[in-house]
């Protein structure tokens, strides 16, 4: 551990404005899929075609899409009814989801274990965000709750990559305690995560739930933000990602009143989270 009397945050705001940093990037594949897929009249065979020419996205879909989750009576082992399974709208979220996966890994044995339960809440959120929409009736935003929740936390993806780059420097290297990362991950992560949503240069909608997420004071009236924010709580009570909260009662929040949600309600998502968590 560094012996100067720097903090952690001082150390991590020095790398965020220095000119070796290396922030998460968008995968150029997601991108071009996204652009075919939200396309009108959109080629299913060419789109079939392009993912299947990458087996590492192709076994993903074919995982997903077999998964609880998605998976239909009969199991699917061609990319065509993958996506003829899940819609070409949500091929275009998956696709990303499982593109952003290889953000989340670590060589640096200390940090991996956060990477790896980041990673799951992220999916998690992001599927269950979607479920939710769907069941409240919000089926014309579902797919914008999916990458709502998918993002929300790349904040702290963003200050882990950090640190992590802190720490194969040699230089300012250390061992963190899990109080200390978890009071910069949260003191800084929608700051962080709401900058890089905009050098990504993605919809506002996005930027707003990875800002606002965590405040206090929220507009209700978003039904995506508030879809997220519920999921995010839901997600804790089940202790799936960094947090374990147990005693959160779902239906009582300020998030799960605005919503309408009931205990029934509640308690099925918890259900399509677990089974969420299958697909990460």
């Amino acid at each position: 551990m560094t012996t100067t009397n720097i903090s952690l945050i001082d150390i991590v705001n020095e790398r965020l404005n220095s000119e070796k940093l290396e922030l998460p990037v968008l995968p150029n594949l997601a991108i071009e899929l996204q652009s075919m897929l939200t396309s009108d009249g959109a080629d299913i065979e060419h789109i079939s075609a392009k993912i299947a020419a990458d087996q590492v996205l192709a076994s993903q879909l074919l995982r997903v899409a077999n998964s609880a989750f998605y998976s239909g009576l009969n199991k699917v082992s061609r990319i065509r009814d993958s996506v003829m399974r899940v819609g070409t709208r949500q091929v275009s979220s998956l696709v990303f989801m499982i593109t952003q996966q290889e953000q989340y890994k670590s060589t640096d044995k200390s940090l991996r274990p956060y990477f790896e339960l980041l990673w799951k809440h992220a999916t998690s959120c992001a599927l269950g965000s979607k479920w939710l929409a769907d069941r409240l009736g919000y089926a014309s935003l579902a797919e914008e709750a999916f990458m709502a929740g998918l993002f929300h936390d790349i904040g702290k993806l963003v200050l882990l990559k950090v640190i992590e780059q802190i720490n194969s420097s040699g230089k300012d290297a250390m061992e963190l305690s899990h109080p200390v990362l978890f009071e910069v991950l949260d003191q800084m992560h929608t700051t962080q995560g709401a900058a890089l949503l905009k050098r990504w240069n993605l919809p506002e909608i996005y930027c707003e739930v990875v800002e606002k997420h965590h405040q206090e004071d929220f507009d209700s009236g978003n039904a995506v933000l508030t879809t997220v924010r519920f999921v995010d709580l839901a997600c804790r009570k089940l202790g799936i990602g960094l947090q374990n909260e147990p005693a959160i009662l779902l239906a009582a929040t300020p998030e799960g009143e605005a919503l309408g949600i009931s205990d029934l309600l509640a308690a099925e998502l918890e259900i399509t989270l677990e089974d969420a968590v299958t697909c990460s």
